[in-house]
């Protein structure tokens, strides 16, 4: 049984990661290739182009990287073809996969989604595509589920993948020495992101909020496999300290954190850490944006909630003064503190519904099997 994968970012590496190993737990015979990262390949995914290659965020930022997008897009299909896989698996990442999907309906072939595309908050009518190209959609946030009935469409909602990653770590006992020799001082988690474009625009916050508060001690969750000159502006401050590829580890021993929107303020509320939200972009990307976007929030946390635990802070709003005004209350405010913790509870009972992963895995294979 042959598998073609596609995720076109890190969160979405590591759920394929995940996913995979659990469709060959109960398909050993099953083969994998595709477009991915570090942890599909680790999983035992043949990679053809990694993620990172792939990351453009934005519209703006998309609209000037058209031509080397257009041209993955065409290698993906060549080799989707060359491959010839009993079903595609397109996973979150919306702008590619939804072109891959309407190739794979006209040739064929299957295709099954994975952590749906996010249809609900701008352009809702590409629901419409999305059940025309797509066979079977598996959709990690309940309320996905809902949305889809309003198009006639019946999908699996599986549960949160983020979730199951949360319960698989294990957190290193000796992580928290290694930050500070002040083992008392009080830790604040920096989560820029992965992608080139959200550091350029955050880092310059962060810095200002890190020199702003030097009596606590900030720690940048970096991904290695970007240059280490995109965290310029924090590398000169005493209460600055960097970890590569360790962001639960982090988490798991900080007593705050400020967060670029996307998975990772999902990640934070799991692992029970008071946030602020924040995120800023291209002056064109954030006009565009405010017409489409349809829901209320733009924090995972929030969404899924359907209301307000934690503070977002976008664009002009996002600024050092606010952001540090806001850690101080998280800090300092003991029923500000609680309130945001008893918000995080109701969404770990709401998104608690078992192996994501596996889940998705034994539907796959009983759909393919059928």
């Amino acid at each position: 049984m042959k598998f073609y994968l596609i995720a076109g970012e890190r969160s979405g590496d590591l759920h394929g990661g995940n996913l995979i190993k659990q469709l060959k737990q109960r398909e050993p015979s099953a083969q994998f290739r595709g477009f991915g990262g570090d942890y599909m390949r680790e999983a035992g995914m043949e990679e053809v182009v990694h993620y990172r290659e792939l990351a453009f965020m934005g519209f703006a930022e998309v609209v000037a990287n058209l031509r080397t997008i257009s041209k993955k897009i065409e290698l993906c299909k060549r080799d989707i073809l060359t491959y010839k896989p009993e079903v595609i698996i397109l996973i979150d990442y919306a702008g590619f996969n939804m072109r891959i999907a309407k190739f794979a309906r006209k040739n064929g072939l299957r295709v099954f989604w994975y952590i749906s595309p996010k249809v609900w908050a701008w352009n809702q009518n590409r629901a419409v595509n999305l059940k025309a190209n797509v066979d079977r959609m598996f959709a990690i946030l309940p309320f996905e589920k809902d949305f889809f009935k309003k198009f006639d469409w019946d999908i699996d909602y599986v549960g949160n993948p983020v979730l199951d990653a949360i319960k698989a770590h294990t957190v290193n006992p000796a992580f928290k020495s290694r930050l500070t020799a002040d083992v008392e001082k009080k830790i604040i988690a920096l989560l820029p992101g992965s992608r080139r474009q959200e550091l350029k625009k955050i880092i310059p916050l962060m810095s200002g909020v890190a020199a702003r508060l030097p009596e606590y001690q900030f720690v940048v969750a970096a991904v290695s496999n970007l240059g280490r000159d995109l965290y310029r502006d924090l590398q000169h401050l005493p209460n600055v300290t960097f970890v590569n590829d360790a962001s639960y580890d982090l988490l798991s021993v900080a007593q705050a954190a400020v967060v670029t929107s996307g998975t990772a303020t999902l990640e934070t509320a799991l692992f029970r850490v008071p946030q602020v939200v924040v995120y800023k972009t291209s002056g064109l990307t954030y006009s565009i944006a405010k017409l489409l976007i349809k829901v209320p929030f733009i924090s995972l946390v929030n969404l899924v909630a359907n209301r307000e635990v934690v503070k977002e802070m976008i664009q002009q709003d996002a600024s050092v003064q606010g952001v540090a005004a806001e850690l101080t209350k998280i800090l300092k405010d003991e029923r500000y503190r609680h309130a945001m913790l008893a918000g995080y509870d109701e969404i770990i009972r709401i998104l608690d519904t078992g192996s994501a992963s596996d889940n998705t895995a034994r539907l796959m294979l009983d759909y393919v099997k059928k």
